[in-house]
């Protein structure tokens, strides 16, 4: 199984908001924040609007939004 590999934050926006529910709650600059209610209480993230995240970048708004980084990677 292939692993993450870079996007666009346009990309992880949009899987984000089709495959966990995540609803763009706002935007500042080029980062844009992501958020939904659980059971747990509310979660967010947010995904700066670059051509490319580097795998850094996009393991921790993976991290922020409490998504494991292999199963996101299904959607790419």
């Amino acid at each position: 199984m292939p692993g993450l590999k870079p996007t666009s934050g346009e990309t992880v926006i949009k899987i984000l908001s089709k495959q966990y529910g995540f609803v763009v709650s706002g935007q500042s600059g080029s980062h844009v924040r992501l958020s939904k209610a659980t059971p747990d209480g509310k979660v967010g993230t947010v995904v700066p609007l670059h051509n490319e995240l580097k795998l850094g970048t996009l393991r921790s708004v993976l991290k922020l939004a409490k998504i494991d980084p292999e199963d996101f990677a299904r959607y790419l």
